[in-house]
């Protein structure tokens, strides 16, 4: 990377995206197992790099909206809730209190929201799918 401040684990493809999205775009943080490429358009690899780091890495650059009541979502979970999502859950109150109450989309509602997306970054994450909805600087 040739600019200084960017964490190592953005790549040009997702900071060139991030930078084309308006207001009122999703852009997907999605579990290594997620079929992005059935369901969106636009979609960047982001192999080994955990959701976690990648979550925190974008958030310093990505506005979320203040205009719907929950800028963040996740997938609906099977079973009980995987303990990494608290985690998920405070670096958005980091950055955001307000977005931290997640909302809960359905699997195939999640899927239809995925083919809508502005873009989906696969993560190496065994277990989680996080909606980001941008707002504005």
């Amino acid at each position: 990377m040739m600019l200084k401040g960017i964490p190592e684990c953005i790549s040009p493809d997702l900071i060139y995206c991030m930078m084309q999205m308006g207001h009122g775009d999703e852009l997907i943080l999605a579990d290594r197992d997620f079929p992005a490429h059935t369901y969106s358009q636009r979609v960047i690899r982001a192999d080994g790099i955990a959701l976690s780091t990648l979550l925190d890495a974008v958030l310093r650059f990505f506005p979320l909206d203040p205009f719907v009541e929950q800028p963040v979502a996740m997938m609906a979970p099977v079973g009980d809730e995987p303990e990494s999502w608290q985690g998920f859950r405070d670096q958005v109150a980091r950055v955001d209190p307000r977005a931290a109450d997640f909302a809960f989309v359905e699997r195939f509602a999640f899927y239809e929201r995925a083919a809508h997306s502005f873009v989906v970054i696969i993560t190496g994450e065994p277990d989680g799918n996080v909606i980001l909805k941008k707002g504005v600087v």
